[in-house]
């Protein structure tokens, strides 16, 4: 930290990504990207005439994008917004919403880049617990007095999700405030808040292409709600950005997005990989939450979290530990192919019997 940055950031804690290390290879299960390739469309449409026009700059007002979207969810173009990321659109929400007198209300385990945005931009932040069994309770959110609202469903790392129609009462609840939905996973099984734009000017659906359309190198998301929210969410991006999305992105983007059998194939093999790993684990004595996400949060009273997770690293399998309170003993296990969760259960299985062993070793008093 130099003598010169600002007072106000000085106590900052940022985002810790997932590890994406480069020392060997990993079976990789701590990012939730997606095991499978991208549409074979969008790998068709980044072709050597595409990467000639890299020397032009991509257009600001992702028109080809804004089409392929807009028809799908079945909306009007000046519905959708494209950002660098559903994290960008996502921060240009809260710069455009939330201020010092506008708080922004989130739960406690929830993903963890809100809590760094409400510092970044220094605004006050109403935390909501909950519940022990880590289940949101919509009516801690009713009447919120005119703050943002931001709920990740299905949550992460958590997983688990609320039906479309509690989600509704909480922006009924919210007049006076948005109300926005980030349904990153919300694809692998949860139920969408989509067709509600049309009947709340207050909500805002923020998606991604980088888990159920297999994008996350490409950086592509979106942010769908009335025309009105568009337009503020526009206003912040023409002020800092206005390439934010580079021509290569979206060409992949349009293409995938209309590639509709592809997106439904592949995510219904990650929904039933992760109904089967829920399943092991479960047969492995692990407590498994219940997703709609595409990984699965587990433990087990065999061994703490932390040491599980280093174990399995050592065998080459990355999974995600939080060391964060309530969480500290949970672990984040994105689904792979089928092949990669059998590696998961059988390093399991070596590491907990060695674990047992050790513990049958120990003297007793």
């Amino acid at each position: 930290m130099s003598k010169f940055l600002s007072k106000r950031l000085q106590n900052l804690e940022p985002y810790t990504p997932g590890e994406q290390p480069q020392d060997q290879q990993y079976i990789k299960l701590n990012t939730n990207e997606n095991p499978y390739p991208p549409s074979p469309w969008a790998a068709e449409a980044i072709n050597a005439a595409a990467v000639n026009q890299l020397r032009l700059y991509s257009d600001p007002t992702c028109e080809k994008l804004l089409q392929a979207i807009a028809t799908r969810y079945e909306l009007q173009p000046e519905q959708v917004m494209p950002g660098n990321g559903s994290d960008e659109n996502l921060f240009f929400a809260l710069r455009a919403f939330c201020d010092e007198d506008t708080p922004l209300a989130y739960a406690d385990v929830t993903y963890g880049c809100y809590k760094v945005w409400a510092g970044l931009l220094h605004i006050p932040s109403h935390v909501i617990p909950l519940e022990k069994d880590f289940s949101l309770d919509p009516k801690k959110y009713y009447s919120l007095g005119g703050e943002t609202i931001v709920i990740a469903n299905p949550n992460a790392p958590t997983g688990m999700a609320l039906p479309a129609a509690e989600i509704e009462k909480i922006v009924q609840a919210n007049a006076g405030g948005v109300v926005i939905v980030d349904e990153a996973y919300v694809d692998f099984g949860g139920e969408s808040c989509v067709p509600l734009i049309k009947k709340y000017p207050n909500l805002l659906v923020v998606q991604t292409f980088s888990k159920s359309r297999s994008l996350a190198g490409a950086r592509l998301g979106f942010a769908m709600g009335s025309a009105e929210l568009i337009a503020d969410l526009n206003r912040v991006k023409f002020s800092l950005n206005p390439y934010n999305i580079n021509r290569l992105t979206l060409l992949a983007g349009e293409t995938a997005m209309r590639d509709e059998d592809y997106f439904r194939r592949t995510c219904g093999i990650v929904a039933a990989t992760r109904e089967t790993t829920a399943q092991e684990l479960a047969k492995r004595g692990f407590a498994v939450l219940p997703s709609k996400a595409n990984f699965v949060f587990a433990r087990t009273d065999k061994m703490a979290g932390g040491a599980l997770y280093a174990a399995l690293k050592e065998k080459g399998i990355l999974v995600r530990h939080f060391d964060a309170p309530r969480i500290a003993d949970w672990l984040r296990i994105s689904i792979g192919k089928p092949e990669d969760m059998h590696k998961l259960m059988e390093a399991l299985d070596a590491i907990l019997e060695n674990a047992s062993r050790a513990n049958a070793a120990q003297p007793t008093d």
